[in-house]
């Protein structure tokens, strides 16, 4: 007769791979954090630039954990380089405003988003502890063949028009910055 044993299991130490790759995962999520808190508590337009960015390079650090470093890439590429480049661009265009008055909220507004968003992590933390996570399969959906591929075969219309809205959105972009601040 055959007898079993099994080992308990036991979470993976901070010094093996496992445990070092879910370190760095946890510092990527933070890192996104960071730069949310940045980008929506700033009172310098400059500074909330700098924090979506560091919010973006966060996602795309996700975007590699999910085994599309394609994906990523291009977040890095198009979001941290293109927009946030873009939306500072567009900062220091607009003309410096006066600012004489100024709005009071609610008081009521911050308690109420602080406990709305306490009861979303609570109840994705819930979630996220009691699911039973299987373990992902490896596929080929995030390779650069794979979406280059998709890209020019079905889904080639819809990357014809966004790259007309693109050149659209770069000849706005010149006839403003051919006015200037005056307006002239």
């Amino acid at each position: 007769m055959q007898t079993l044993f099994c080992q308990p299991a036991t979470s993976p130490s901070l010094f093996s791979a496992e445990g070092f790759v879910g370190l760095i995962f946890l510092l990527t999520i933070g890192l996104i954090i960071f730069g949310a808190v940045i980008a929506t508590t700033s009172k310098r337009l400059v500074r909330c630039v700098a924090g979506l960015a560091v919010a973006f390079t966060g996602v795309a650090g996700v975007y590699y954990f999910l085994l599309s470093p394609f994906v990523a890439m291009m977040q890095m590429l198009i979001y941290v380089g293109a927009v946030s480049i873009l939306i500072a661009f567009a900062v220091m265009m607009a003309g410096p405003e006066d600012h004489t008055g100024s709005y009071r909220g609610s008081i009521l507004a911050g308690p109420i988003g602080f406990s709305v968003g306490a009861m979303f992590f609570v109840a994705l933390a819930i979630l996220g502890l009691t699911t039973e996570w299987h373990a992902f399969p490896q596929q080929d959906t995030g390779s650069i063949e794979h979406v280059g591929k998709a890209f020019l075969t079905t889904y080639s219309l819809v990357f014809e028009l966004i790259s007309i809205v693109l050149l659209i959105a770069i000849i706005g972009a010149l006839v403003l910055a051919r006015k200037g601040r005056s307006g002239a």
